[in-house]
């Protein structure tokens, strides 16, 4: 097993490194690594749906849909996460308990009373301290987990919440759960990288054909070339997103609005404008405008600028209706 403590902080280029491994490396793996602030969705969860959109674009954390299925998690510099990667028999990969209980071991003896619950947790006297997900193709699986060490739950609480009322989809949605630091259940203080240290230093000593590894500069040209063609693209983090209607209401000097969209691949289908403005031209015109447009901040800013938006929409702006889409 190939053991690697990788030390980018890079969201997109760390979700592509998970890819390269699994998919590139023969040898089984064991990563710990960091990404600085960062929303994690599941390969199959509507990207839109599961995260604050304004907080996230006012604080410039990272949206990334990951390989692998799950809900939606938020990533700091107190959290650190581990991966594996084991090629095996087919019907026996997926194996939650078994990833974890490493884990756990390493928890239970700095005085924390880890245990697996649930589908893919592991948790602290109830609260979650872990949430793991699973990726598998053939015979080979990509488990990987968050370990809250030192998270800001402010973030990870107001970075998620999002209001129910604005999507309708078949999108699988996170659930939410109350969550806990590692930290807080130490026998002894210590840092987040001596955490890490341990972690290593236990997955090593209870794997006798373990060994230090450290990517080649060509495996992070590699990996880089993943990050700028899939992770990194709306692409891929959000258009990936399954079908969905959105539905949101703002109220602006000009009066109030509600915007419903139908959304399929991430891409407007349909759009249809209610509120009490009041308007000189016809708002159908942009209404179709926005049709074929795909559901991001860019590409809608660029069909608004075609329009002189007051004449539309008395006392609104373009960031109004920006606004009214997320």
């Amino acid at each position: 097993m190939l053991c690697i403590h990788h030390h980018s902080t890079d969201p997109y280029f760390n979700i592509a490194t998970d890819e390269y491994i699994f998919k590139h490396i023969p040898e089984d793996c064991f990563m710990l690594w960091q990404n600085d602030n960062a929303i994690i969705v599941g390969k199959h969860q509507n990207t839109l749906s599961e995260i604050n959109y304004d907080y996230v674009k006012a604080r410039n954390i990272h949206v990334v849909r990951r390989l692998s299925g799950g809900g939606a998690v938020y990533h700091d510099m107190g959290n650190l996460n581990f991966s594996f990667t084991k090629t095996g028999d087919e019907g026996s990969l997926m194996d939650f308990e078994k990833y974890t209980l490493p884990i756990i071991e390493v928890l239970q003896s700095l005085g924390v009373n880890a245990r697996f619950e649930g589908r893919n947790d592991i948790s602290v006297e109830g609260k979650k301290i872990s949430g793991n997900a699973e990726h598998i193709f053939k015979n080979k699986v990509l488990h990987h987990g968050t370990l809250l060490f030192a998270s800001e739950m402010k973030n990870i609480s107001e970075a998620l919440r999002i209001n129910p009322l604005k999507y309708i989809d078949k999108a699988v949605k996170s659930i939410p759960k109350r969550v806990t630091n590692i930290s807080q259940y130490l026998n002894k203080s210590i840092t987040i990288d001596e955490f890490a240290e341990k972690i290593m230093a236990h997955i090593v000593a209870t794997n006798p054909q373990a060994k230090k590894y450290v990517f080649t500069a060509a495996d992070l040209e590699a990996i880089g070339k993943i990050r700028d063609e899939k992770y990194a693209t709306d692409a891929w983090n959000y258009g990936y997103s399954p079908d969905y209607s959105f539905k949101k209401g703002i109220r602006t000097k000009g009066g109030t609005l509600e915007m419903n969209l139908d959304v399929e691949k991430g891409v407007i289908q349909r759009v249809k404008i209610l509120g009490d403005f009041f308007n000189k031209k016809d708002i159908s015109e942009i209404e179709k405008a926005l049709e074929h447009t795909a559901h991001n901040e860019m590409a809608i800013q660029a069909v608004l600028n075609q329009f002189q938006i007051d004449d539309y929409f008395i006392n609104f702006t373009a960031g109004d209706l920006i606004e009214s889409m997320f």
